[in-house]
């Protein structure tokens, strides 16, 4: 069995002997290399945040190009990987959401967006004379006709599911590890009926992923970021919107003071042992 790409890499639509497409799996690598980015389902709506590095101490923050943008009224999507690929998939996400409006009168469902996007990116992976996208996308969208509010994963290879935490990028699997330990699970926070009260808000959510970031961001190997950061909720109106400046400001100082006093306590742990 091949192990290697050797071979049956030159085209996203030719199989290795041991049923690997190495393409595919060179633009998920892709995405492992960029920066963390992290989704959360909340009670009251859904929080996109992303950890935006910045390539060249001269560069100027807003002009490194947006990690997060708005596809509809009521969609946003967060992208990591290669920007000018992931800007592909928000201009295709526009493109469905304006189509599916005009067409049946109504706003596009979530699960209906990512699932076109997921075909979209998916026939990308399907011609050798295209390549796969070295992206991945979260999004994050809220219904009208049900009222109900949703969080999706795009992959590279065109695979999509709904989440109630996501994460991808750099430090996927450790953001990962948090986000479980996070009440969003209606069936796991409160224990029997009702535990759709005991869930995380945006509030705190936007205060969660903002420590997450920071404690996954090594600051003598990682390059210096910007964290961006979006929410859908009850209080926006269920309009995807930017997370204030100011606010985001507030959850970094509270991330940090809790990371610094996690670490004292380890501190103290190891000279009492």
């Amino acid at each position: 069995m091949a192990s290697s790409g050797s071979g049956y890499d030159l085209s996203s639509s030719t199989f290795s002997p041991d049923g690997r497409i190495f393409q595919i799996e060179y633009a998920a690598k892709a995405v492992e290399n960029a920066g963390t980015a992290l989704g959360l389902r909340c009670r009251d709506g859904v929080v996109l945040a992303v950890e935006k590095p910045l390539q060249n101490k001269m560069l100027v923050a807003a002009t490194t190009g947006r990690r997060i943008h708005t596809v509809d009224e009521h969609a946003g999507v967060a992208m990591t990987g290669f920007v000018s690929d992931g800007r592909q998939i928000v201009n295709r996400a526009r493109e469905e959401a304006s189509s599916y409006e005009e067409t049946y009168g109504t706003k596009i469902p979530p699960t209906t967006l990512a699932a076109r996007l997921s075909t979209y990116v998916h026939y990308f992976t399907l011609h050798g004379a295209l390549r796969p996208f070295g992206a991945s996308t979260l999004v994050a969208a809220y219904d009208p006709a049900t009222k109900n509010h949703s969080l999706h994963m795009v992959e590279p290879s065109g695979v999509s599911y709904e989440y109630f935490g996501a994460a991808a990028g750099r430090g996927r699997q450790s953001a990962r590890t948090e986000m479980e330990k996070l009440p969003t699970n209606p069936k796991t926070a409160g224990g029997a009926e009702g535990g759709e009260e005991n869930l995380i808000t945006v509030a705190e959510g936007v205060k969660q992923l903002a420590k997450i970031i920071h404690t996954l961001h090594d600051e003598a190997k990682d390059k210096p970021f910007e964290l961006e950061m979006s929410w859908l909720s009850e209080g926006t109106g269920w309009r995807h919107a930017g997370v204030p400046r100011a606010t985001i400001a507030e959850a970094v100082a509270w991330a940090k003071k809790e990371i610094e006093e996690a670490e004292e306590e380890s501190e103290d742990d190891e000279m009492e042992e």
